[in-house]
């Protein structure tokens, strides 16, 4: 029976939030799963705009180098799953209710308060940063990016503001609007390259996204208020210690992710010693792998983040390390053979979605093969990214921060190693070296911590996993080279039925080959599947 709490007190909402059920592991996996699909489909149509505008060249690589600092707080701190998001879910949910609203209005005060006077720095300073950012770039493109560039630096305060809510509905179990709200920046874009593109030209791409951004920070404050979770009220009580508690672990996760915009920096900053379109290809590529990858990654780390968190006390690490072993079985089970397929179908994928307009064979071409080597390290990305979530549950920030700055140094070398041999392909070479090596350290901390993991039960899922995805992978390659001599590959139509059944037969093969492993992972996911599905009566 279930008893709710509408005592008509001004505590009576969180009274609410905390006696109501708590949702399913599936449950919340399926609310995030269909929200982030959306939003995730929104993207990729902004980005197909976007390329059929302006395609691969100075326009989009200004829009890169502007985007790079602005869009990464707001990606990162402002983002599903990034250290604000992560940090107030940690902290809030560990909390009585009468403590979540000043604690969650003290420190919207104080990192809204901070990062006003970033965006104000910002924006004084950013034609050096944009000559930082791309030293390689023409001066035409370093001026049009420093335009851009003030234009959306407000998305610095709005960032930390975004982030926050996110992490306050989702401690309050809300998990629709934080996932499908970033469709409200894709739309923003799209609107404007559509209606005002000729008027603005490539300006446009700013003023998009920073309308974006404004939108997605307002449409979550009503929830918040319902929800009880603090007002925009002004509030310094700097001294509660839940304040302080939070406030220690936000600062080493807030320098672990500001650590990855140095790496986005190197990336770059190779990128503008290469050939014009080197970064706007790298950006295309990024957002093939990163929508799928963005939209199970919320699946599993999302449900995932309070569950670490509630096991964090060392009485429970028993069960912890149990849900670490899960949660990897399923990242594996999610971006193995995804990824593998990505890989074997990378030309025609970059052909159906980008190839139109200004947007020709050779883009593709080049856009497919960094989108190859970032589909076979799908993988590591996201099992970077759990483990990262356990050290946040255990209230460590400083362990992901120290690996981060070594990942930096890594980066760096794999950057100058790899384009010189590789070119452009070099950086994506670099991203999956980085994950890579930042995994193994990561784990390998974690082992020590938790004095051990269940490696006896997690190797062989994971093994098992590799070689049917590797086996899918070859299957949906050969598939697509038969009907492409049988069909030819060019028309939309054409490459679609190709991916369509190059990709079935793919999954199909790796179907067959799990099978065998019988992991309980998988039965549980497809238990799921099978309760959504229609039912047809007899």
């Amino acid at each position: 029976m279930r008893c709710y709490d509408r005592r008509r007190t001004s505590d009576s909402r969180l009274a609410y939030r905390v006696e109501k059920p708590q949702r399913s592991l599936a449950h919340i996996a399926t609310i995030v799963a269909i929200a982030t699909l959306l939003s995730k489909l929104a993207g990729l149509v902004r980005q197909q705009a976007i390329a059929a505008e302006f395609g691969v060249g100075a326009a989009v690589d200004a829009y890169s180098y502007a985007y790079v600092i602005p869009g990464f707080l707001f990606v990162l701190l402002g983002g599903i799953n990034g250290p604000f998001h992560s940090s107030i879910i940690s902290v809030v949910l560990k909390q009585p209710p009468e403590k979540a609203a000043p604690l969650v209005e003290t420190i919207t005060t104080v990192v809204g308060g901070l990062l006003l006077l970033l965006t104000a720095l910002l924006m004084l300073f950013a034609e050096p940063l944009v000559h930082l950012i791309a030293p390689g770039a023409s001066p035409d493109i370093q001026a049009l990016a420093a335009e851009q560039f003030r234009i959306m630096a407000p998305l610095a305060v709005l960032s930390g503001l975004i982030g926050i809510g996110f992490g306050t509905l989702n401690a309050a179990d809300q998990y629709w609007l934080p996932s499908i709200s970033p469709l409200l920046s894709s739309l923003t874009v799209i609107i404007g390259i559509w209606f005002f593109a000729d008027t603005f030209g490539p300006a446009v791409l700013a003023w998009g996204t920073l309308a974006g951004g404004i939108l997605q920070w307002l449409v979550q404050i009503p929830a918040q208020w319902q929800a009880g979770m603090g007002t925009l009220r002004l509030r310094f009580d700097l001294n509660r210690p839940e304040v302080r508690e939070l406030i220690r672990l936000m600062g080493p996760a807030t320098l672990s992710s500001g650590m990855l915009l140095i790496s986005v920096y190197i990336s770059l900053f190779f990128a503008s010693q290469l050939p014009v379109g080197a970064a706007s290809a790298l950006s295309y590529a990024q957002l093939l792998f990163l929508t799928p990858l963005g939209i199970l990654s919320n699946v599993i780390l999302v449900p995932y983040m309070p569950i670490f968190s509630r096991l964090a006390r060392p009485d429970q690490w028993s069960d912890l390390k149990e849900r670490i072993r899960q949660s990897l079985v399923l990242t594996a089970l999610s971006m193995m053979p995804l990824g593998a397929i990505m890989a074997a179908l990378a030309l025609p994928a970059v052909r159906v979605v980008y190839e139109r307009r200004a947007f020709d064979f050779a883009a593709s071409q080049l856009v497919a093969a960094l989108l190859l080597v970032y589909a076979i390290g799908m993988f590591f990305y996201l099992a970077r990214d759990v483990i990262v979530r356990v050290f946040y549950a255990l209230e460590d920030g400083r362990t992901p921060l120290y690996v981060t700055l070594w990942g930096l140094a890594f980066n760096a070398l794999f950057c100058f190693f790899f384009t010189n041999a590789f070119g452009a392909i070099g950086l994506a070479m670099a991203t999956v070296g980085v994950n890579t090596v930042s995994l193994i350290a990561l784990v390998w901390i974690l082992q020590r911590r938790l004095g051990g993991l269940p490696w006896r039960q997690l190797v062989p899922p994971l093994l098992g996993v590799a070689l049917a995805s590797g086996l899918g992978g070859l299957t949906a390659w050969g598939t697509l080279h038969g009907l492409e001599w049988l069909w030819g590959r060019e028309g939309v139509v054409i490459q679609l039925l190709q991916l369509a059944i190059a990709g079935s037969m793919g999954l199909g093969i790796f179907s067959i080959a799990i099978a065998p492993l019988r992991l309980p992972e998988l039965d549980f996911f497809l238990a799921k599947i099978r309760k959504v599905l229609p039912k047809h009566k007899p």
